[in-house]
């Protein structure tokens, strides 16, 4: 039997001890907003919290969690998905599929605590996990609003709407950071 703390309740279930804890998140307490994807702790969309570290529970088994550690998953994140990043994620358009974001979202609250005005590099360094829809740009820029440093805001030259002016050289700003033209 293993007892796990999974958003603040305990859990008692009676599984293998190298079950990994994605699983016993998933199919023994029910909580299914963590996800599987590569199996191998490299694509991050398995990311929760434990002890506010943020881990890859697809390779961690359960006996190397202890009764005392807390874990969070995205669904203990916020009851409600009024966590800051939660918002930044709606407002900046962040998830096309959709699969990886939770695991994103555990990654980047991990950062914000630990450094809650974090530079590009910090969320280099910190945001690991693998976007498949190429999100990244929209992730940096949503982390940088909820993080309220002002690089995240629309209209600032931050979001990824950039591209080779008409020779193929320049860089054009995104459009909403465009003078106004008048007709």
């Amino acid at each position: 039997m293993i007892q796990l703390n999974v958003n603040g309740r305990t859990y008692r279930l009676d599984v293998e001890p190298d079950t990994p804890l994605l699983w016993a998140i998933r199919e023994h307490v029910g909580l299914t907003g963590t996800k599987y994807g590569c199996g191998v702790a490299q694509c991050g969309a398995c990311s929760v919290h434990l002890n506010g570290e943020v881990v890859r529970s697809c390779s961690l088994p359960v006996s190397a969690v202890k009764a005392s550690d807390k874990i969070v998953t995205i669904e203990g994140l916020s009851r409600n998905s009024t966590h800051a990043l939660q918002k930044a994620w709606v407002e900046f358009d962040v998830p096309q599929c959709g699969y990886c974001q939770s695991g994103q979202l555990m990654a980047a609250s991990a950062l914000l605590a630990k450094k809650p005005k974090p530079t590009d590099q910090d969320i280099d360094d910190a945001m690991t996990n693998i976007c498949r829809c190429g999100t990244y740009q929209r992730i940096r820029a949503a982390i940088h609003h909820a993080a309220g440093t002002g690089k995240g805001g629309k209209g600032n030259g931050s979001i990824i709407h950039m591209g080779a002016g008409p020779t193929g050289h320049e860089v054009v700003m995104a459009e909403a950071d465009q003078p106004e033209m008048k007709a």
